[in-house]
């Protein structure tokens, strides 16, 4: 897991190259022009997705993983809760569903992070995240989600 401000994306570029394309477009991009929904950046390879929702309580999160796609998850107005854990770590409680390249999972291994708009968490498939919850109060969040596959 990366957590970082988005300014400091060209740090990563080394990572991986659409990992690299994808922060160098949430840098350079006006989000606020494009509407909700998904939108391909590079086709399967590398798409956003852009939409608002409402955080909720840690008890109604979810932990899952990804196997070919990593997320790049952007805050745009708000601040939302993000958990990390080590994949190893938890115990699978939905096999892997390839079509929709997911997993869920849980455990008590994770720790939680607030990110507030400006910054960014990659999350690699050796990690499990828990997206979307409350940092406080349940309250809006607008984001952007990069699925970059790897």
């Amino acid at each position: 897991m990366v957590i970082d401000r988005i300014q400091n994306g060209k740090l990563y570029v080394g990572m991986h190259h659409r990992l690299a394309q994808g922060l160098d477009y949430l840098r350079t991009m006006d989000l606020s022009k494009l509407a909700d929904g998904k939108h391909e950046i590079d086709g399967k390879d590398l798409y956003l997705i852009l939409g608002s929702a409402q955080t909720k309580p840690a008890d109604q999160g979810k932990w899952e993983a990804h196997r070919i796609y990593a997320d790049i998850q952007y805050v745009i107005q708000g601040t939302e809760r993000m958990g990390w854990a080590p994949l190893e770590a938890m115990k699978i409680s939905k096999p892997y569903d390839e079509a929709d390249d997911y997993l869920l999972c849980e455990g008590d291994a994770g720790s939680f992070v607030d990110v507030s708009e400006g910054n960014f968490c990659i999350f690699l498939p050796e990690d499990a995240h828990m997206p979307g919850l409350a940092a406080g109060r349940p309250a809006m969040v607008r984001k952007a989600v990069l699925k970059v596959r790897l």
